[in-house]
């Protein structure tokens, strides 16, 4: 068997398991089967304890990824700034790789012009095509049409609504405040 040293990572080489053993026990360390379908397999020397801890974390780790839905409220009057900013939003949820729910809600008068709520939803799609994927499609139900979105991969993403703090810092020169000094003389 190929026997790793965890610490180091430093490979030992093949042994037969006696020896691999004696040379944990002279450490006051564990040996540890990490490959057994590799040819020949493949154990490490490590502290158990550890080992099991690291892996019970990594386990968590990827438990913990999982997407959640996050929801984004519109109305069919929506202003262009609070549409920039839902959508920055709607952005940032997509680019942690939660899914979005876009909910379109009508009221009153509202439901006799469905259509323009369906073109706003048509617009979300389009502008966030580049960071999402339609999972399911616009659509009524009773007051309110509803969409969700799910990530694109994150080597794919691509966002279009940047905040102020998202932008690189500019660069001031200092020809433009020798400029300012002689216009105050």
């Amino acid at each position: 068997m190929r026997v790793i040293l965890a610490s180091t990572g430093e490979q030992l080489g093949v042994m037969k398991l006696s020896d691999a053993i004696r040379r944990a026990q002279e450490m006051g360390l564990d040996l540890v089967e990490v490959a057994a379908n590799a040819n020949p397999p493949v154990c490490r020397i490590v502290d158990f304890g550890k080992f099991k801890y690291e892996a019970a974390k990594q386990e968590k780790e990827k438990r913990n990824t999982g997407s959640k839905l996050k929801e984004i409220k519109f109305r069919v009057n929506c202003a262009a700034h609070d549409y920039e900013t839902k959508m920055r939003h709607a952005e940032e949820f997509l680019d942690k790789g939660n899914k979005v729910r876009i909910q379109l809600q009508f009221r009153g008068r509202e439901m006799a012009h469905q259509e323009l709520g369906m073109a706003l939803m048509t617009r979300v799609k389009g502008d966030l095509v580049e960071m999402a994927h339609v999972e399911t499609e616009p659509k009524l139900m009773g007051k309110s049409v509803t969409m969700t979105l799910a990530p694109l991969p994150q080597t794919k993403r691509k966002r279009r609504f940047l905040s102020d703090h998202d932008l690189p810092p500019l660069e001031d020169s200092d020809h433009e405040d020798e400029d300012d000094e002689k216009a105050e003389e």
